[in-house]
């Protein structure tokens, strides 16, 4: 018995002596691993404060692989593949983290943030709006959501559901979108137009009125109904009421508006509003409408003096180009000077070269006028103004 006793009283103190070896071995080994990811992690935010994506997304990739457990760099992994356009990539890694178990409540909602952006940004509208909907049930990430809804819908072109969603933003999140509204309404309208159901028609006007009292397009679209109902003077009300509340915007509306003078019999006071205008706010498409129409109405020897007045006081190649063509039509084919038909085919290129608008918010260049830009989706970005008066 006393001879067990000594063999345990020199036992113990070496089992001791070994567990505290082994835990400092197995302590110094984590440590050791644990030291790899730091290292990466900071020579990724090296790379990526140089400008090196590449050699950032390799060295971010070292360190998942080393630890998986790291739910937020697979979040910024997946960032930076979307952001390099890499969508596919940023797809799964988003996708893998939602897949798992342990996710917490907050990580699993940004990883579907981050998800509905990848489908986004890669185009894949019907994946990102169904992973919107399921954040609609997130307090914290509702109106975001709803934000990025609104997006969707109005790149696919669903103008009611676009109007639905930007009237539950104004009602939950006190946001104002009333002239997106309107916008939407006044699309729905043009379809009803083409139809030919202009009652229809005349409901989304009024309906886009009501969200933006002031906005021109449904304006100009209750005129355009007016004129097709014959209604002349209903629609010369509206179009004049255009000009009341911006001028700038009589170049597009000055063709239906002197048609309707016209047809009520009040041509010369069609010519006198454009010579006003143009005097008070020169613009080359309206001195090209006020040519048309004096060319038509009084002749060519009117209009070529009211290009030489305009000339005078505002050049412009337009007028330069229109002047050159009066004055050689009337020298007839035959003395026509070849130089000068040279001179004019050169100025009407460069001419239809410049007759375009100029987005204002990206610069996005367009031959016709957009109420929405192509380029960056804005509303009401371009100025009713081509690029040779812009410049100038």
């Amino acid at each position: 018995m006393i001879e067990i006793d000594l063999w345990l009283l020199v036992l113990l103190p070496l089992l001791f002596a070994a567990g505290w070896l082994a835990r400092g071995f197995e302590a110094r080994a984590k440590a050791q691993e644990g030291g790899v990811a730091p290292r990466s992690v900071f020579k990724g935010l090296n790379l990526l404060l140089n400008e090196q994506p590449d050699e950032a997304i390799d060295a971010f990739i070292d360190v998942v692989k080393l630890d998986p457990e790291m739910i937020d760099l697979h979040d910024a992994l997946g960032n930076l593949f979307r952001r390099r356009g890499e969508f596919d990539r940023a797809i799964r890694v988003h996708t893998h983290l939602l897949n798992r178990a342990d996710l917490p409540a907050k990580k699993r909602t940004q990883a579907l943030v981050d998800l509905g952006q990848d489908y986004l940004k890669a185009g894949m509208l019907d994946r990102a709006e169904e992973t919107f909907e399921r954040l609609l049930q997130d307090h914290e990430h509702r109106f975001a959501a709803l934000r990025m809804l609104l997006h969707v819908y109005a790149v696919e072109r669903d103008w009611p559901k676009a109007i639905d969603c930007a009237r539950r933003l104004e009602r939950e999140a006190a946001e104002s979108h009333g002239v997106s509204i309107a916008h939407f309404c006044c699309q729905l309208a043009e379809a009803d137009i083409a139809r030919g159901d202009l009652d229809a028609a005349q409901r989304r006007v009024d309906e886009a009125l009501s969200a933006n009292r002031k906005s021109v397009r449904a304006t100009l679209m209750a005129g355009d109904i007016a004129h097709k109902r014959q209604d002349h003077q209903a629609a010369t009300a509206l179009w004049l009421g255009v000009l009341q509340t911006d001028a700038s915007y009589l170049p597009l509306v000055a063709k239906r508006l002197t048609a309707a003078l016209d047809a009520l019999g009040r041509r010369q006071e069609a010519l006198h509003m454009l010579r006003k205008h143009l005097q008070d706010t020169p613009s080359i498409d309206l001195l090209d409408i006020t040519y048309q129409r004096m060319t038509e109405w009084e002749g060519p020897e009117a209009a070529e003096t009211l290009l030489r007045h305009a000339l005078q006081h505002n050049p412009s190649l337009l007028g330069f180009e229109r002047l050159l063509a009066l004055r050689m039509a009337g020298q007839g084919a035959a003395a026509a000077d070849t130089e000068l038909s040279q001179l004019r085919s050169l100025l009407a290129t460069h001419t239809q070269r410049l007759a375009c608008y100029r987005c204002g918010h990206c610069g996005f260049r367009a031959r016709e006028f957009y109420w929405q830009c192509p380029g960056c989706a804005r509303w009401d970005t371009y100025p009713p103004r081509r690029i040779e008066e812009l410049d100038t």
